[in-house]
């Protein structure tokens, strides 16, 4: 159940799975290469003009403005509800860019806990924290700055990384909710035509120029109540009680899911084959994850496993493996196979495990013509090696006859 809403609570492709909405986006696509160039030009302006323009009423709704050309458009629900006394500012994760966009509405500071510092760090507008003595001083850092009169609000994101927005809420920690005992809660909504609003492991700057193709994206701001923390209420029960308070809001589910469970997932989605087709067999399944799970010398190798598994149907991939990568060579490992040199010399009375296990996996077929080992063993050299030969020779027949049969090549063109 976890994992099923680990897949809703992301977007783990930037495109539509929809026929018609991938159509209208590829009919779309020169439209939003010419749009992003246009707005790459413009995102330079608005970032002088932002840089230029002290803090106040009119550099924000100027900028509000020209970010609006750039295809991000900002609509407020319940603004009188902010409190102005209030220090500090808690809210959902859905973009890069949320701590810019409820900035346009009111001055707050977001801290830069992780990723680039200096100028970087300035120009995407964060508040930069010069502390590294870990979480805990971070937390005094910002107590002390929540306490300061005149600072303007803090804003934070206890979920620490980013969802979709459309299913439910990371777990939120409770540090954040350590600096004040009184907090606002900001919902965050975002919507985009066409595609993702984001996907794991895609940087900022990706994100961006993706903002700017985009035909537009609507960020919903709403402010709801100031919260407060009761009389011996702990610091993890008060962030619960607002990740509570947002989820209802916003439509969504309140989860345990956190950063790390997101984190994890990706790293297992990294090594997890997509099945292209339900009638793949299960060898060549088998061996899309021999592939994916090896590293890149070792795929030449599960190349030529396929191959030997093609003659040998009934030897286990894991086996094949073993020998080449003993053997470097598809026509030594079959012949050793054929020798069943895995599980030990044949009998003199009869065939291997492994041409009893070809048989009676096929038992509805005519049994193949295979002649008998040598009933003594072969006094000089010569005798045993002829032996040794027939052998061979009666098991290769057999494989390929099954190899023609599986193929429904003809007799000739086998030669």
């Amino acid at each position: 159940m976890e994992n099923r809403e680990i897949e809703d609570m992301f977007d783990f492709r930037r495109f539509p799975k929809d026929a018609v909405v991938l159509m209208l986006l590829l009919i779309y696509f020169p439209v939003g290469i010419c749009l992003m160039l246009i707005r790459i030009f413009i995102g330079v302006h608005v970032f002088l003009v932002s840089c230029a323009l002290p803090e106040s009423f009119v550099r924000r709704f100027i900028v509000r403005i020209m970010c609006s050309v750039l295809g991000m458009h900002v609509r407020q629900k319940n603004p009188r509800s902010r409190d102005k006394n209030t220090k500090l500012y808690v809210c959902n994760h859905v973009t890069e860019f949320d701590h810019n966009i409820i900035n346009l509405l009111t001055p707050c500071h977001t801290p830069q806990l992780g990723g680039s510092t200096g100028f970087v760090c300035w120009a995407r507008g964060f508040m930069e924290i010069h502390s590294t003595s870990g979480q805990g001083a971070i937390g005094e850092t910002l107590q002390r700055y929540c306490s300061t009169e005149g600072t303007p609000p803090l804003l934070l994101f206890p979920e620490e990384e980013t969802t979709n927005g459309r299913a439910g809420l990371l777990k939120f920690s409770s540090w954040p909710f350590s600096l004040t005992d009184s907090i606002q809660p900001v919902a965050l909504r975002v919507t985009r035509p066409l595609i993702a609003l984001s996907t794991p492991e895609s940087s900022w700057l990706k994100e961006l120029l993706w903002t700017f193709f985009a035909p537009c994206t609507v960020y919903h701001v709403s402010w709801l109540p100031t919260v407060s923390r009761q009389d011996g209420e702990s610091t993890q029960e008060f962030a619960n009680k607002v990740q509570e308070l947002l989820a209802g809001e916003l439509g969504v589910v309140s989860t345990k899911i956190t950063k790390a469970d997101k984190a994890e997932h990706i790293k297992r989605k990294r090594h997890t084959v997509p099945q292209t087709s339900t009638s793949v067999r299960p060898a060549s399944i088998g061996l899309g994850f021999m592939v994916q799970s090896l590293g890149t010398d070792d795929h030449r190798i599960a190349k030529m496993a396929q191959q030997v598994k093609d003659v040998l149907p009934h030897v286990p991939l894991n086996v094949i493996a073993k020998d080449l990568a003993k053997t470097n060579c598809v026509d030594t490992t079959i012949t050793n196979l054929l020798e069943n040199k895995e599980e030990g010399p044949m009998e003199a009375t009869g065939t291997s495990t492994f041409g009893s296990s070809m048989n009676s996996s096929y038992s509805s077929d005519p049994a193949p013509t295979i002649k008998p080992a040598a009933k003594c063993f072969g006094r000089s050299p010569v005798d045993r090696h002829l032996s040794l030969q027939e052998r061979k020779e009666a098991l290769y027949n057999f494989a390929r006859r099954r190899y023609i049969e599986k193929h429904g090549l003809d007799q000739e063109d086998s030669h």
